[in-house]
């Protein structure tokens, strides 16, 4: 019998969105392997289409600040509990963080962590304040920078009670006022639409060439003719990139384009993003 456990399954069906019996079956036939079991779902067409992306696995916030339009600094935050997330305090001591990387330069939150404030790490900081004022555990979580002619900053919140939860940067290589409209509405759709990548060629090889056994294996379980193969497989691997490749996906405001269509109509193109959700 695979060695599994209850666990095991519920984290599967979260992952999945497939059913109980669908989740089993699949860990039964991985061994027990989780990540073969997610590729047996994804194979047999089982993985639930109204699953969402992005389940918060903390609270905290997200903060931007772009420096004379060029260079950008994204932050995120996390606390324990809503209540601190949406206090004044927390969101000072982030802002107050924010600064820090923005005043040194930085670009990772591990030099964030160990960067002077108030004579003191902000690591250590960070953890007094934490204790002493708020009561709960902050932890910084994730820092990026992003630098092009042009850098638009946008932040998004999912409830009108909280703060930001998803922040984007994204910077492009021409500042014209076309430019700038069209950075922005890039930087709302990168929100909603959740990118992980800028443009084909920053996907992975071995990610590439999985997603492309995993269509042919799907096409030949759903008994494809063999000289059609080739084509289904090439036509998936595309799907894949227009899901996850920013540049590729269809444009939110007029799913007829592609982003990168929605760029070169504005004599530009994307240069780099970066985008975060809280706890995920």
């Amino acid at each position: 019998m695979a060695n599994y456990t209850a666990a095991d399954i519920k984290a599967l069906r979260e992952r999945t969105g497939a059913g109980m019996m669908d989740v089993k079956k699949a860990l039964d036939e991985a061994d027990g392997d989780f990540e073969k079991a997610i590729e047996a779902i994804r194979i047999k067409g089982l993985k639930g289409a109204a699953k969402r992306e992005g389940r918060s696995a903390a609270e905290g916030l997200v903060l931007a600040k772009v420096v004379d339009g060029t260079k950008g600094y994204l932050l995120e935050v996390n606390a324990e509990t809503d209540f601190v997330a949406k206090s004044d305090k927390f969101v000072g001591l982030a802002e107050k963080v924010l600064e820090v990387a923005v005043s040194n330069d930085l670009d990772s939150v591990e030099a964030l962590l160990e960067a002077d404030i108030e004579g003191k790490t902000v690591s250590d900081y960070v953890t007094e304040e934490g204790g002493a004022v708020l009561g709960e555990k902050i932890v910084v979580r994730r820092l990026a920078k992003v630098e092009g002619a042009f850098v638009d900053a946008y932040l998004h919140k999912t409830s009108k009670d909280l703060p930001a939860q998803v922040g984007v940067l994204f910077a492009v290589d021409g500042d014209s006022e076309d430019a700038k409209t069209a950075a922005h509405d890039v930087a709302v759709h990168a929100a909603a639409i959740a990118p992980s990548f800028l443009v084909r060629d920053e996907v992975p090889e071995e990610t590439v060439a999985n997603e492309r056994r995993i269509a042919e294996e799907t096409a030949r379980a759903e008994n494809k003719p063999e000289q059609a193969i080739p084509k289904i497989v090439e036509g998936r691997t595309n799907a894949y990139f227009k899901e996850h490749v920013l540049v590729d996906q269809p444009f939110a405001k007029d799913p007829k384009q592609s982003v990168a269509q929605v760029l070169e109509a504005a004599g530009v193109a994307a240069k780099a993003f970066a985008r975060f959700r809280v706890g995920s």
